[in-house]
C-alpha cells in the first residue's frame, strides 16, 4: 500500500483496541460538531484522519486523529501557535502539537473544543496566529 493510500475512517480503526475505537469516534464527533463542513481525508499510510478546509494535509488541514498504542493522538498542524490555557498540547516541532487522549472522558473535555475552534480559525487565516497577517506566498517561477 502506498504511503498516500486513502481509505475510510472505519478502515483507519481496523485492528485498534475497542476502547481506542470509541475514543477516536468520539473525537471525530467533537471535530464535526465544531466544524460541520470539515473535509475529512483518511490516509491509511499515515495512520491518520485529517480534518481541514480542504483535502491537503499540511496546507489545508488543522487537526488530525491518529490511533496509537494505548491512546489516540488529537493533533494540530499549527499547534505551536495555539493558546493552550490547560497546557495539554505536547510536542517540540516547529508547528505540530498533539494531545494524547486515553479515555472517553478526556475526549469529551470542553478544552478540546476550544483548541479545535482556535486551530480552525488559524487555518482559515492561512496559518497565521491571531493578530498576525498570513504569510506572503513566494511567487512561482
Amino acid at each position: 500500500m502506498s504511503k498516500a493510500a486513502q481509505g475510510t475512517f472505519e478502515e483507519l480503526l481496523d485492528g485498534a483496541a475497542p476502547a481506542l475505537v470509541d475514543i477516536a469516534r468520539r473525537l471525530r464527533e467533537v471535530i464535526l460538531s465544531v466544524d460541520p463542513t470539515a473535509v475529512e481525508t483518511v490516509r491509511l499510510g499515515d495512520n491518520a484522519a485529517t480534518y481541514g478546509v480542504g483535502p491537503k494535509k499540511m496546507t489545508e488541514g488543522y487537526a488530525y486523529i491518529m490511533p496509537m498504542r494505548g491512546y489516540v493522538n488529537l493533533g494540530f498542524y499549527q499547534g505551536a501557535s495555539l493558546t493552550d490555557a490547560e497546557a495539554r498540547l505536547e510536542g517540540t516541532g516547529k508547528g505540530l502539537r498533539h494531545v494524547k487522549i486515553r479515555s472517553l472522558d478526556e475526549a469529551s473535555n470542553p478544552a478540546l473544543r476550544g483548541l479545535l475552534a482556535a486551530a480552525l480559525e488559524v487555518r482559515r487565516r492561512g496559518g497565521a496566529p491571531a493578530g498576525h497577517a498570513p504569510r506572503a506566498r513566494r511567487p512561482s517561477r
